[in-house]
């Protein structure tokens, strides 16, 4: 079987979030079932030296779109530690340009110019290459225009005449939405795909709408966010057309990469670990302290947060118990970046209180310290469809402190049932975050049930292999294909 990924971005090449770390994760357990070729666009951010990426010969191609001529070219690596090739789809004007996958204050109308090009660049070039894939695996709104490709202006190609599609949606809440004539810049066939039936959504041009409609199967990042996204609290305006395809939507639970996310192996931690040396933890916990200046007391535990500092991450619960965390037996560590506001009211705390110190921007090494080092992660998300967060956290034996939705409520057994590994609260507002917290800190007290849940965090079973069975399962049944 031939699986052919899209995404606009990949780890470790290029990331802004989780999307990065499942495309590439997921590939790795596939890859002995399957023959796979990734697809992403080359940014400026990419380091080409660094993981060999090298431009294909011949690799030149134009293409029209916009009544413009564009110029592409193709380049290409190995996906570390296995033998599946990476594409990267070169355009100056649309992506090498930038340092960032996403970069900030531009043109909507331009960022949909950018993934427009991007598919139809894919599709292009998965031709040229011969890969005749059985599966195209689009991953949200950047990639959504494949499917619709596929249904209009590729319906009657031979090359593609028996390729399914799977669409995933990481986060429904960004959906790609614009006025109609960007279907014209697309050179998309309007007659087919603009109707109720399509793409079109309240007189706008919504691009995973139509993907929803015409993909083969549509998966959603967790069970729990499955069922979610198809009510109006969740559902972002699209729960109707979800409710439609209620048949072809399928909740697969996502893994992380333990071969990268390993206590006992991590390069960044000042001592290594595992569930039988939780011991040696506490190091790391020393060096967090230091590195933020805080002083080390192990009676006293830390608390830390990594995420994006927008609205959708619970960062509003914290605003609202700034005091009270302050008066907290606990030191609290944050890492991220995002809202300007959000960001400020980080610098204001760690400048201006004694437990709460901030890291406003993202260094991956710093992180998987701070994973190692924190007694406790939290993740107040408004709403999460998987998270890889709290299974990160869990792998380095920090519990993670969540309210219970997507994927934390997938996840995350709550304290006290059996085997617990976290807690949880459900309600979204401060004063529930602030009771979870507390009750976190009195489980602290007691090292027989604190270093208990410890070992279920640690020993609980979040890699790709799960999934990628559930995933190629699904594969086989669209294409009914065994391998």
């Amino acid at each position: 079987m031939k699986i052919l990924f899209a995404s606009a971005e990949v780890a470790p090449f290029s990331k802004a979030g989780g999307l990065a770390d499942v495309v590439g994760s997921l590939p790795k357990e596939l890859e002995k079932d399957a023959q796979i070729a990734i697809f992403t666009p080359l940014h400026g951010c990419i380091d080409k030296e660094k993981y060999g990426i090298k431009e294909l010969e011949n690799s030149e191609m134009w293409l029209t779109f916009g009544y413009q001529p564009h110029k592409f070219n193709l380049y290409m690596t190995k996906l570390p530690g296995t033998n599946i090739n990476v594409f990267f789809v070169k355009n100056d004007w649309y992506f090498s340009c930038f340092r960032e996958v996403y970069p900030k204050y531009l043109d909507p109308r331009y960022e949909h110019e950018r993934y427009i090009s991007f598919s139809l660049a894919v599709m292009e070039y998965a031709k040229a290459l011969n890969f005749r894939a059985d599966v195209i695996h689009a991953n949200d709104w950047h990639t959504a225009m494949i499917p619709m490709y596929l249904h209009s202006n590729y319906k009657f190609d031979d090359f593609w005449k028996n390729t399914k599609c799977v669409f995933e949606i990481h986060n429904l809440a960004y959906q790609g939405i614009w006025f109609e004539d960007v279907l014209d810049f697309a050179n998309m066939r309007k007659d087919i795909v603009y109707n109720q039936w399509g793409c079109e959504h309240y007189n706008r041009v919504n691009w995973m709408k139509g993907a929803i409609q015409y993909a083969d199967r549509v998966v959603a990042v967790s069970p729990t966010y499955a069922r979610e996204i198809l009510g109006s609290e969740y559902g972002e305006n699209m729960d109707y057309t979800l409710r439609g395809i209620q048949y072809k939507l399928k909740g697969i639970l996502n893994g992380i990469d333990y071969s990268v996310f390993n206590p006992k192996k991590d390069k960044a931690l000042v001592k290594n670990y595992d569930v039988k040396s939780m011991s040696k933890k506490e190091e790391n916990k020393k060096a967090v302290c230091k590195y933020f200046g805080l002083e080390y007391n192990p009676d006293r535990p830390l608390i830390a947060l990594i995420s994006r500092l927008v609205g959708q991450k619970g960062i509003d619960l914290i605003r609202d118990m700034q005091y009270e965390l302050q008066n907290l037996n606990a030191d609290f560590v944050f890492i991220g970046s995002g809202d300007k506001d959000y960001e400020n009211l980080f610098i204001w705390l760690s400048n201006n209180t004694k437990n709460i110190r901030t890291y406003v921007g993202y260094d991956a090494n710093l992180a998987n310290l701070l994973y190692a080092g924190s007694d406790f992660f939290l993740m107040p998300s408004k709403f999460e469809p998987c998270g890889l967060s709290q299974l990160i956290a869990m792998r380095y034996g920090s519990l993670p402190i969540v309210r219970a939705t997507g994927g934390l409520e997938d996840t995350v057994t709550g304290y006290p049932l059996d085997n617990s590994n976290g807690f949880k609260f459900w309600a979204y507002n401060g004063w529930d975050m602030l009771n979870a917290i507390k009750c976190a800190l009195y489980v602290y007290t007691d090292k027989y049930v604190f270093n208990a849940m410890r070992k279920s965090a640690m020993e609980a079973d979040f890699s790709w292999k799960r999934s990628a069975a559930q995933y190629m399962d699904m594969y086989k049944e669209i294409t009914g294909l065994e391998h």
